[in-house]
């Protein structure tokens, strides 16, 4: 467990896989940790992650990856600002498109 200022961060060090596409059909990057699920408010460090890829490959390969886990409060404000994105789409979606 490592600490910064007065939060405390529960850090975790675990394998992981990586997914790379670039092709006709497919554009993504997946990254899928070994034993773990990563929550609300996680942050997630892939080491020597690979960068570049060209077009019409596909990569897969295992890294190490740090896993930071988020607090109480770090969770709760990630639950609010997902939930308040949600709201932002609702009204977009519902609108009529002119403006009174």
């Amino acid at each position: 467990m490592s600490m910064t200022g007065w939060r405390h961060f529960e850090t975790i060090e675990v394998s992981c896989a990586i997914d790379i596409e670039q092709t006709f059909d497919s554009l993504h990057a997946y990254v899928e940790l070994d034993g773990i699920e990563a929550g609300p408010g996680d942050t997630v460090i892939v080491h020597d992650a690979p960068v570049d890829i060209a077009f019409g490959e596909r990569l897969i390969c295992w890294r190490r990856a740090t896993v930071r886990r988020a607090k109480w409060h770090g969770r709760l404000r990630a639950h609010i600002e997902g939930y308040l994105g949600l709201i932002e789409l609702f009204e977009v979606g519902f609108s009529s498109g002119r403006v009174a």
